[in-house]
């Protein structure tokens, strides 16, 4: 049994692998042109991003869950986030990088930028979202989510059908 200083230990390493889960993926939105503002307390949504598109100002708040399988971690044909989410928005991005390890100083494989729709209520845990798998030690994406991974995920964050976007490869 673990005693209370190696569980607040386990806690701080988890909630620094986090931050940098957030630091990274907003560094990939600021990269391609979007603008990001940090709330000056965390209630839910980690950051916002503001983007001017033709005319319009897109508005999506982002919610960060970083994947970061231990080096055991057995192959699954679905993975990416199940737990409690505390704050969802019809506009909202949930963002799920996909670390190859639990190891730190590692940047992620993969990054899923996931419209709410994607996001399905989950009986015992909350929430989940599974756009990914995990094969050989390496997440990857699953083919019908591949249009939400990387750069072709955050394109279609830029649409205007973002918020009715199928949760799947379906055309939109």
């Amino acid at each position: 049994m673990r005693n209370e200083a190696q569980l607040t230990e386990l806690t701080t390493k988890a909630k620094n692998r986090d931050f940098f889960a957030e630091l990274y993926v907003a560094g990939l939105l600021g990269d391609a042109g979007w603008s990001i503002y940090f709330p000056k307390r965390d209630m839910g949504f980690d950051f916002i991003a503001v983007k001017e598109l033709r005319g319009n100002v897109v508005i999506r708040a982002v919610q960060v869950k970083g994947k970061y399988p231990a080096k055991s971690k057995s192959d699954k044909t679905v993975y990416g986030y199940i737990g409690p989410l505390s704050q969802l928005h019809p506009e909202m991005v949930l963002a799920i990088p996909y670390f190859p390890t639990d190891q730190r100083g590692v940047a992620p494989t993969c990054t899923a930028f996931m419209p709410r729709r994607a996001i399905r209520p989950q009986a015992s845990k909350g929430w989940a979202c599974q756009p990914g798998r995990f094969i050989g030690g390496i997440p990857k994406c699953r083919r019908d989510y591949q249009r939400y991974f990387d750069y072709e995920g955050m394109a279609l964050m830029e649409t205007e059908s973002w918020s009715s976007a199928p949760a799947t490869n379906i055309a939109l």
